[in-house]
């Protein structure tokens, strides 16, 4: 495979990476760096000034270091690149509210804006960036500014963009995730890109070399490897429950009462929700005669496409929104469930509620039970 061609850098002389995903602008700057100045300018064409302080003060200094860099010419002429590291002085907190800082950053502005000397490139990193503040809204009318900010997994269908993400990634390291593969370590990751780079660097030494390009990361690679958070648990509970796989479905039940989790939290939260979903779902489907869609996240253009008075009646989350990646994932599932088996199964759950409350059996057994009739019926 011939190598991929680096990204040609942005024209121009100021560039700005900035957002509050700490690694992706880590490592975007740090191949912007490498792209804007060659390596015969050597350790001379570069001056690269910590931002990362601890202090209004050394924030200070350290933006004048910049300014005073950006102003002198390379030892030996040619290239130079003046890089302020890391900033973290950029936010809406003490430092980044500063009369000290604010001063400095303006002097800075007009440094940019009155031009750079020739051969000179200025590149900011910054972390947790306040894009309302006068100096980064200059910053765009300067130059070229990318962001890279943490998708928010409270939002509705962030699940979509993360999953494309996590596929890239997996890509670049000759690694293939199965769909199922995919979706749940998409979940277990949340999107944080950090950790999707730690877990898939994981899988890729598990897996090994292979003579197969890509090498296949299964479902079970990902529950084996990647560790399951409470979230994590409950949405594998969900899924065996929708599958109809008893063995992991008991499984997890024993899992989450050991680590404390209360058998009436786990009906409500895990099991009867799952139900739930697949009942509205299988209705919905079979209602507007739609497909099965081939990934959860999928199904979010379904139902936008079939209009808001079919799914007015949907389970929202907690900002209104429809959980589309739920319905999405009972949807891939509904097809192993009749709609008289689920309506059988939502009774069966609300009589399991009773049998907690009210009853003294083992918790163990009345949740293990209500499992087992579930994916058996």
């Amino acid at each position: 495979m011939p190598a991929k061609k680096p990204k040609a850098p942005p024209a121009g002389a100021v560039f700005v990476i900035a957002g509050s995903d700490e690694a992706e602008v880590k490592r975007r700057a740090a191949e912007l760096a490498a792209s804007l100045i060659s390596a015969d300018a050597g350790e001379f064409g570069r001056d690269i000034i910590d931002g990362a302080t601890e202090s209004v003060d050394q924030a200070a200094t350290r933006i004048h270091e910049t300014i005073q860099a950006l102003l002198t010419l390379p030892f030996f002429g040619g290239e130079k690149l003046v890089w302020l590291k890391s900033a973290n002085f950029l936010a809406d907190d003490v430092k980044g509210r500063s009369a000290a800082v604010i001063d400095a950053l303006e002097r800075l502005q007009a440094a940019l804006a009155s031009g750079l000397p020739g051969g000179v490139k200025f590149l900011l990193s910054a972390i947790d960036v306040d894009k309302r503040r006068t100096f980064y809204k200059s910053l765009a009318k300067l130059g070229a500014v990318e962001v890279f900010d943490k998708l928010d997994s409270n939002r509705a269908g962030w699940e979509s963009e993360a999953a494309p993400t996590v596929e890239r990634r997996a890509r670049a390291r000759g690694l293939r995730l199965s769909d199922d593969a995919l979706e749940l370590f998409t979940l277990l990751t949340g999107g944080d890109s950090r950790q999707i780079d730690n877990e898939l660097e994981k899988l890729d030494l598990f897996v090994g070399a292979s003579a197969s390009t890509p090498r296949e990361i299964s479902a079970d690679d990902v529950r084996r490897l990647v560790p399951l958070s409470r979230a994590g648990v409950i949405f594998e509970l969900g899924n065996a429950i929708a599958q109809r796989d008893l063995p992991r479905g008991l499984t997890l039940v024993e899992q989450l009462l050991a680590q404390g989790e209360s058998a009436v939290g786990i009906l409500l939260v895990a099991i009867v929700p799952t139900v739930r979903n697949l009942l509205i779902t299988k209705d919905l489907m079979q209602t507007h005669h739609l497909p099965r869609p081939q990934a959860p996240w999928h199904f979010t253009a379904t139902l936008n496409r079939i209009g808001e008075s079919a799914t007015e009646h949907l389970p929202r989350k907690k900002d209104g929104s429809v959980n589309a990646f739920a319905l999405g994932n009972a949807a891939a599932n509904a097809h192993r469930f009749s709609l008289q088996e689920l309506r059988a199964l939502l009774t069966a759950c609300l009589h399991a509620n009773v049998q907690l409350v009210t009853s003294g059996l083992d918790e163990n057994v009345v949740l293990s039970e209500l499992v087992a009739k579930i994916v058996s019926a």
